[in-house]
């Protein structure tokens, strides 16, 4: 099935090549995943121990933008909005994929950003004649790997058709959500309940401490209950052993909230919670928790009520 899959993957694609920017923790793997399916990568990445990592699988080194330029498809995995802008739209200097990308090509944007960026991105995009899909991950690194992640698409709907035997060489589930900006809004309601879920257990467990439950007991309970969820049962281990190795981070949380913040101000739409949640995890960042898993709100909130 793969074999296949990358076939189509090479005829929607005019024949010519996949370019990817950004091999960090969810690209890295996702880049593999194609390898394996015995596609050719081209890679743009500043961390030349990552990139020579995905050489030995197989990959290009794409050093420079402008060697994207044959590629009938190029995705991305970006930090933040600024690191897209400089990408598509180039830096003081320097000239951005827009420069680069033929008329026809589609670029496939994965990251969490805003609505506000990426319609801008959209913009230049379609003037440069470049089909653009907005298309942002729901899942964990360790999904990445497994290539079943969700994929929330909204943009170019024929795009769309065309990169989807490549989307699902990377994922399990894939949603196409409208012509617009649908898909950035979509990632930002996800992200809202993902960290409203660490933000209440983190309540949760401490009340439950206060009277006498262990963590074990109360995550077995909670995982069996009606409020279980695939996050709370994946977490599990972690809350119990207090093992916050980062697979999300503190910081990353506060970037995704601030970003629903914003979201919800531009437009006119109260967010009395997720600004509060947003407070809860700056406070937890403040007392040294910054680059632990976002789930070290538990921590947080055991420290300041014992």
């Amino acid at each position: 099935m793969q074999a296949n899959s990358a076939q189509t993957t090479r005829a929607q694609s005019g024949g010519r090549g996949i370019g990817w920017i950004g091999a960090g923790k969810m690209g890295a793997p996702m880049i593999r995943n194609l390898l394996a399916a015995g596609l050719t990568v081209a890679v743009t990445e500043p961390d030349t121990q990552a990139v020579s990592g995905l050489e030995r699988a197989g990959a290009v080194n794409a050093s420079t933008l402008d060697l994207h330029s044959q590629n009938g498809i190029v995705f991305s995995t970006l930090p933040n909005d600024k690191v897209l802008r400089e990408v598509v739209l180039g830096a003081p200097g320097t000239t951005g994929l827009v420069h680069h990308m033929t008329r026809g090509s589609i670029f496939v944007e994965m990251s969490t950003v805003s609505p506000e960026c990426s319609a801008e991105i959209a913009t230049a995009l379609n003037d440069c004649g470049i089909a653009y899909l907005r298309a942002p991950l729901s899942g964990s690194t360790a999904l990445a790997e497994k290539a079943a992640l969700t994929v929330l698409a909204s943009g170019d709907e024929q795009a769309w058709g065309n990169v989807l035997p490549t989307i699902r060489l990377l994922s399990a589930r894939q949603f196409y959500l409208g012509a617009g900006e649908e898909a950035r809004y979509m990632k930002l309601v996800i992200n809202t309940l993902v960290g409203a879920s660490s933000a209440i257990l983190a309540e949760a467990v401490a009340l439950g401490e206060s009277g006498g439950l262990s963590r074990s007991s109360m995550m077995e309970v909670i995982c069996e209950s009606a409020v279980a969820s695939p996050l709370f049962k994946y977490k599990a281990d972690a809350v119990v052993r207090a093992d916050y190795s980062p697979a999300f981070t503190i910081e990353q949380m506060i970037k995704d909230f601030s970003l629903i913040s914003d979201a919800g101000r531009a437009n006119g739409v109260p967010l009395l919670t997720a600004g509060l949640i947003l407070e809860l995890y700056r406070a937890a960042a403040n007392s040294g928790l910054r680059n632990q898993d976002f789930f070290a709100l538990v921590k947080w909130q055991a420290d300041i009520s014992a």
